[in-house]
């Protein structure tokens, strides 16, 4: 097996394994019919597209070559650490944590949590960009989710419900 183009290839085969496991875990739910779709039709459906959008990149990288240099760099731990970094503050700041007191942040400051861990992840950070953005996030997620969709879940922090 000759892989010609290596970026495509991974790319193909993590689409293929996070397509298998929406499509492994929409199983847990009642799928339906596409005239009576469940709550795991479409997880099963986006699981099913992005295995096979992951086989057609990863076949496609074994069958022709790209120009220049297509050769998988070093991994960027600063980048990678941050991100999931903001992520996982995301899910503490919007939730809590109960089993060790934390309470739920709400979603605006989770947003703005996510936003300047988020931001530190490039070359340079600067705050008033940051803010401005984490700003425009929080306003536009408040906007969405809450007056449009009518979610309900917290938007600020618990202790200020009181």
């Amino acid at each position: 097996m000759l892989i010609k183009s290596q970026k495509d290839f991974y790319a193909g085969l993590l689409f293929m394994a996070i397509g298998a496991a929406f499509a492994w875990g929409a199983t847990n739910y009642r799928v339906g019919t596409s005239a009576s779709m469940g709550p795991g039709f479409f997880p099963l459906m986006l699981g099913l597209l992005l295995v096979l959008l992951g086989l057609v990149i990863t076949l496609r990288a074994m069958a022709r070559s790209s120009a220049g240099s297509d050769k998988i760099g070093a991994w960027a731990f600063k980048p990678l650490f941050f991100v999931i970094a903001a992520n996982l503050l995301f899910g503490v700041l919007l939730g809590g944590l109960p089993g060790l007191g934390i309470p739920a942040m709400g979603l605006v400051l989770g947003i703005y949590g996510l936003t300047l861990v988020a931001s530190l992840a490039g070359e340079k950070f600067k705050l008033q960009e940051a803010l401005v953005l984490a700003s425009v996030l929080a306003l536009g997620s408040y906007l969405a989710f809450v007056v449009l969709l009518k979610l309900q879940f917290a938007v600020w922090p618990t202790f200020m419900n009181a």
